[in-house]
């Protein structure tokens, strides 16, 4: 596949790095050639440096590692050259005070999708810092790092799940494009409770078998033992 990189930033570095790995054709693209330079050549192998316009045409998919604001700009400059192209956004809009910056209007995803309307934008890995995309891969008590995909093309969303799984990690359906807001909601409710109170954020969710509450638990359980006995 090949990749264009828009920026050349820490979420570059780690998401790239994996992409480069798994055989994939990339193109690191910086207004700062000579930044673009130094990550292409950290990448290795296919990877590639060119300007922000040439990364954008170059990708069949485009990873958008920019900052929140300026991913709008950058993609209503690059409109043309994105245009059928996937486009995915990993940004947080959160300020200070861990606050949503995105609370009385579009979300950060969907502000890109009307910068660049030709556009096929998904939500993706925006709820890990980028040491966690570092992780070769990312596995935590045995099991693989989920990331909640939210997009509106069932192929771009496709592209994107198998660029999930590349990174090592297990694609998760978040839904539709109007639900990315959701993620940059819980990016920044996690990073309030891990960074502003230091505390365990994955402790906030019973497991899957008791999301429905303790009795739907204790129900599937008997029901199984029924079916046994038969």
């Amino acid at each position: 596949m090949r990749i264009g990189v828009l920026g050349t930033g820490n979420m570059a570095d780690a998401l790239a790095t994996h992409w480069v790995r798994a055989g994939h054709d990339v193109a690191v693209g910086g207004r700062d050639v000579h930044k673009a330079q130094r990550l292409a050549a950290r990448l290795g192998g296919s990877a590639k440096p060119a300007s922000l316009r040439a990364a954008a045409e170059f990708g069949q998919v485009v990873l958008a590692a920019l900052p929140f604001g300026a991913g709008t700009s950058v993609a209503r400059e690059l409109r043309t050259a994105l245009d059928t192209k996937v486009l995915i956004d990993c940004s947080n809009p959160v300020g200070p005070g861990f606050r949503l910056l995105t609370q009385s209007g579009l979300s950060a995803a969907q502000q890109l999708a009307a910068a660049a309307p030709g556009t096929h934008v998904v939500k993706a890995f925006n709820l890990c810092h980028e040491d966690v995309w570092r992780m070769s891969p990312p596995i935590f008590d045995g099991r693989p790092l989920a990331v909640p995909v939210c997009g509106d093309d069932e192929t771009a969303l496709a592209l994107v799940h198998q660029l999930v799984r590349h990174a090592g990690c297990e694609p998760v359906a978040g839904g539709g494009l109007e639900r990315a807001g959701l993620l940059e909601a819980t990016a920044a409710l996690f990073i309030g409770l891990w960074v502003g109170e230091r505390a365990d954020a994955q402790a906030i969710a019973p497991p899957l078998a008791y999301a429905a509450g303790p009795r739907h638990k204790e129900s599937e359980e008997t029901e199984g033992a029924s079916r046994q006995e038969f």
